[in-house]
């Protein structure tokens, strides 16, 4: 069992198949067409892009790994059809009792043992996520954390919908990341206040700072009109901080590997 790399197939948004070990892991489900309006009390999102790939293009997957449910961007019309082919849905607490079927809710800090065909475990652990300033948070979010049982060094982290804050900071602490997902963009939705939601550039480079010598993979930047930055912010800030050696564009539709 290679626990060495990680695969990576991103589709667009926060969405990504994730093959490590051999299971079949994938993100935050969003795959409805460019153009979609999703209403959502004062606010309306709009999807700009498509996704690079369609689900049956994607095959087969063994788990979805889902930051939070009650944000379209997160979780789509035909991204929720999809989850009732995962074995199991693992999400937050509050998002599991609204979905029911086949999630499991799982607080910060709590982990689940995933197996392999090859009867391999991979460990998944929710860790802390904060959608916006304290005291305006946007319901609850959580990010993962994955390692192998037999080699907990190899850490992978999805950090969700979050800023940067103390609770990632944390993840950074107690966990030997070597690749680091990052959900950035430095989303702004004014009919709530003029604040981001998720990770500024900025912000990704603190996050790349504590997760020391980390591959950061962004994602959730682009392809939505909510998002205030871009890749060119992304990578402008990581080069100023000397680390653009440190990013790790996934292309749109094509699988890559990360040597772990």
């Amino acid at each position: 069992m290679d626990w060495n790399r990680l695969g990576i197939t991103y589709t667009g948004g926060p969405t990504v198949l994730l093959e490590f070990g051999g299971i079949r892991l994938l993100t935050d489900p969003t795959f409805d067409p460019a153009g979609s309006e999703y209403p959502s009390g004062p606010a309306t999102l709009r999807k700009l892009a498509g996704p690079a790939l369609a689900p049956n293009a994607l095959g087969a997957f063994d788990y979805v790994l889902l930051s939070h449910d009650h944000h379209f961007d997160n979780l789509d019309r035909c991204g929720r059809a999809l989850l009732p082919k995962a074995k199991e849905v693992l999400t937050t607490e509050e998002g599991a009792g609204r979905l029911g079927g086949n999630s499991r809710g799982l607080e910060p800090w709590i982990a689940v043992d995933l197996e392999s065909a090859a009867g391999e475990r991979l460990r998944v652990m929710a860790t802390p996520a904060r959608h916006g300033p304290a005291g305006l948070e946007r319901g609850a979010v959580t990010g993962f954390v994955l390692s192998p049982v037999k080699s907990p060094e190899l850490a992978v982290y999805i950090s969700g919908d979050t800023v940067w804050y103390d609770g990632v900071a944390e993840v950074a602490r107690r966990f030997p990341v070597r690749t680091a997902i990052l959900h950035l963009g430095a989303a702004r939705v004014p009919e709530v206040g003029d604040f981001h939601l998720t990770m500024t550039a900025a912000e990704g480079v603190q996050a790349a700072r504590a997760f020391v010598g980390a591959d950061v993979v962004p994602v959730h930047f682009e392809g939505w009109a909510h998002f205030s930055e871009g890749r060119v912010d992304i990578a402008q800030a990581f080069a100023a901080a000397g680390m653009g050696d440190r990013l790790h564009w996934a292309a749109p539709g094509r699988k890559v590997w990360i040597e772990l």
